[in-house]
Order: C-alpha cells, then structure tokens, then sequence
C-alpha cells in the first residue's frame, strides 16, 4: 500500500498572482490573501489561501469569476485536480483587499489518482490516523445515537487511551471500533477531514468492510465545508454508504443525498441490493462520482452506478435547492455510530468490540 499523501504542514510554494493591498477611508491596510499549494499525487495539488489580516475573512471563487463579498468563504485546503483559477479577497467590516489570481494546468487525464490515504503503519503497533487528514467528531449527528465519540488519545471518560477507538493497525488498516466499556455505555469513532483536506468533483472511493449487527450504523460521507456558515443541510451531504443493523437477504447498503429541502433518505436515496452470497460484512469498494450537475454512486465497479442524482431529482421537492455545485469543497467523514432513530438500540446478540475496517480512501479524476 502507497504512503499517505499529503503533507499539509508543508507550504512548498507562493502562488499570489495578483495580490496587493486596498485601504478604506481610515487608510487601513488590508493585505490581500495568499495562494499556496502542496503536493498531492500525479500533479494535482492541495491549495491554501491565508491573510495575513488577523480576523480578515477570505473569499474565493474557482471558476474564473471575479470574488465579491457574497462569494464562498475559504474554509479549508482543497484539492485542485483539473484545470482552474482561484481568485481570493480578503473582507473585514467594509474594507475589501484587491484580488489575488493564480491559474492551475495539471493536465491530468480522467481515472488518475490524485490523493489518498493507504493507512500505512510500519511502527510496530497501533499508531494515531495521520493528524495532516484527520481530525475528530465529538457530537452525536443523527438523533438518538449512544455512542461517545472518542478522539484519537482522549482519557475524557468514558474514552481510553488504552483502547482507542480509532487506530492504524500494523495490518495497513484503519481500525474504527465501537465498544461497551460498561453496561449501557458505548465508545466508537467518528473521523473527518474537515479544515484540512477537502475537493470539489471527482471519483471518491474507499475499500471498506463493515460489521453487522443489531445496533450499529457504519457510514461513508461527504459535507460541505461552508458546514461552519451556512449549517446543515445547506451545505450538502453524500452518503456514499450506510448500513444499519444485522444481514439481511439480499443484503442491502443506502446511498443517498441531502440538502436544503430533502432531508429525508427517501426523498434522494437509494438501496443497493448486494448480488447472492455477497454481504456487506465482506471487503467491498464503495464510491461516488461527482461532477458538475451530478452525484452518482457504486459498489465495486465504477463504471456501473446504481444511483445518480441531478438537480432534476429535486422537481417536485418544496423548497428543494442542489448544494453541490456552488464552488464549495467537501470534506470527508468516516464513522461507525451505534444506535440511534434508525438501527435502535443494540441487543444481546450485538458483538462487542467490533470493528469497521478500511482499506483506504482515494481519490480519482473524472
């Protein structure tokens, strides 16, 4: 398995195209964003806008379109994989700096890895989830959830450094574990790339094996990084995979998409129906394909999708409005929640511990 591949820490080059300084009418200077990037793989690169403004907000727009204040605010590092330019201000109150522009050629071809995420582990024991992609989720998403979400080293009871709930074994998988420390109590994990990794279209995939059992909920996601200024669910969500509860014939995995209008699975979801003799128990890739105007997802083969939503599939939604093509980033998330409105509680018959394994997370061209 390849090393993970992104070094946020690590700025490697200034990218300001146009960059300067702009005054209000009390002559205070406001510095002009700066534009730098890191490696990611084959030539895309992760971009990192900043101000050197204490508090400034940044506002950018990837589509060559001059930003104002009402563009998209910068949230996060993301991936830019194909051909573009970002063009970035900086606001506070009402002094707005001049722009800075830097135009990108990868010239990548579609189906080429641009980043990932292998879950390499050559320590000799259990090692902390690369602290470069991923942070941690303390709250409880969906209504009803037991478990406490425990961070990567937290002694915060009922968490244990001893027996974290997220690790990279030296099998070259992350283990994300769900345990019942004492009766009625439950531990797991839930994992994000949010303020450090994020990318707009593209083939998103992860190679997963997921337990099955009567209360747990593992799932496979993307949010929107304006999460943290527009809220849920204006900013969008991709549930590339969700699974509830034991094994069932067919076995069965959901797909679906949210957003301002439709929250319910129902409205934009789909079930997959694994063929006979397969489950989900076993090691499965589960993907998205996201481009512009579409989100459309698979199961171990790309080429044939078993859902794809277009703003079409919001006809008829009252109040409806797709989220997915305004420029904004996503970041990923992977979980394994326990209990909640949808799987109930778990039993006598659900095994602790139990775990959710993952092979690793790419992400592809179009």
């Amino acid at each position: 398995m390849l090393a993970a591949t992104i070094l946020l820490g690590s700025l490697l080059c200034g990218c300001a195209g146009e960059a300067g300084e702009a005054t209000n009418a009390g002559d205070t200077l406001l510095a002009a964003p700066t534009i730098t990037t890191t490696p990611a793989q084959n030539g895309a690169v992760v971009a990192i806008l900043a101000s050197a403004t204490t508090g400034a907000t940044i506002h950018y727009t990837v589509d060559g379109s001059a930003p104002t204040e009402a563009s998209q605010i910068y949230e996060a590092p993301f991936l830019v994989a194909s051909n573009l330019t970002v063009k970035a201000i900086a606001t506070t109150g009402s002094t707005v700096s001049s722009m800075t522009s830097e135009s990108f050629a990868p010239n990548i071809p579609s189906g080429i890895l641009v980043w990932s995420d292998e879950f390499n582990n050559t320590t000799g024991v259990k090692s902390q989830p690369n602290p470069q992609i991923w942070t941690y989720d303390n709250s409880k998403f969906a209504g009803g959830e037991l478990e406490d979400n425990c961070a990567w080293g937290s002694s915060l009871g009922p968490c244990s450094v001893a027996s974290p709930s997220e690790y990279v074994g030296t099998d070259g998988y992350l283990h994300i574990v769900a345990q019942q420390p004492s009766a009625g109590i439950y531990t797991s994990a839930r994992m994000k790339t949010a303020g450090l990794f994020s990318f707009q279209y593209g083939r998103y995939e992860a190679r997963i094996k997921v337990p099955e059992a009567q209360g747990f909920w593992p799932g496979v996601w993307l949010l929107g990084n304006n999460s943290t200024t527009v809220n849920w669910p204006a900013c969008g969500e991709m549930d590339v995979l969700e699974r509830v509860d034991g094994p069932t014939t067919p076995d069965t995995i959901l797909g679906s998409v949210h957003g301002t209008g439709f929250t319910v699975g129902g409205q934009l979801g789909t079930i997959y129906n694994f063929p006979g003799g397969k489950t989900a128990a076993g090691w499965h890739t589960y993907g998205m394909i996201w481009s512009k105007g579409s989100v459309a997802y698979y199961v171990d083969d790309p080429t044939h999708p078993y859902a794809t939503y277009t703003p079409a599939n919001l006809r008829g939604i009252t109040g409806a409005v797709w989220p997915f093509d305004d420029g904004q980033s996503s970041y990923l998330l992977l979980d394994l929640a326990i209990g909640g409105s949808w799987p109930g509680s778990p039993n006598a018959t659900t095994p602790f511990p139990s775990e959710m394994l993952v092979d690793y997370v790419r992400v592809y061209t179009n």
